[in-house]
């Protein structure tokens, strides 16, 4: 499965929670769209799986960026 870039991802997630926030899901469009979205981009069909599997994609992606990394003559590698 294509996974979204974390930036992408981070947006979608904010977003929702943004919009949601200020009130109901049903007849908010913006919010539908964006539910819907992050379901495809997680491979989920309830958007509360889809938020829990996006932040735990976007942790995943922090604690790779966070990883020590070395330079070889063959380019960087993070350590395993």
């Amino acid at each position: 499965m294509l996974m979204p870039h974390p930036a992408v991802l981070r947006k979608l997630v904010d977003e929702y929670e943004a919009v949601t926030a200020t009130g109901p899901v049903e007849g908010n469009t913006r919010a539908q769209d964006l539910a819907y979205t992050l379901c495809v981009s997680t491979g989920t069909r309830d958007i509360t799986l889809a938020l829990e599997a996006a932040r735990g994609w976007l942790a995943a992606a922090a604690e790779a960026d966070a990883a020590p990394r070395r330079t070889t003559e063959d380019g960087p590698h993070a350590y395993a």
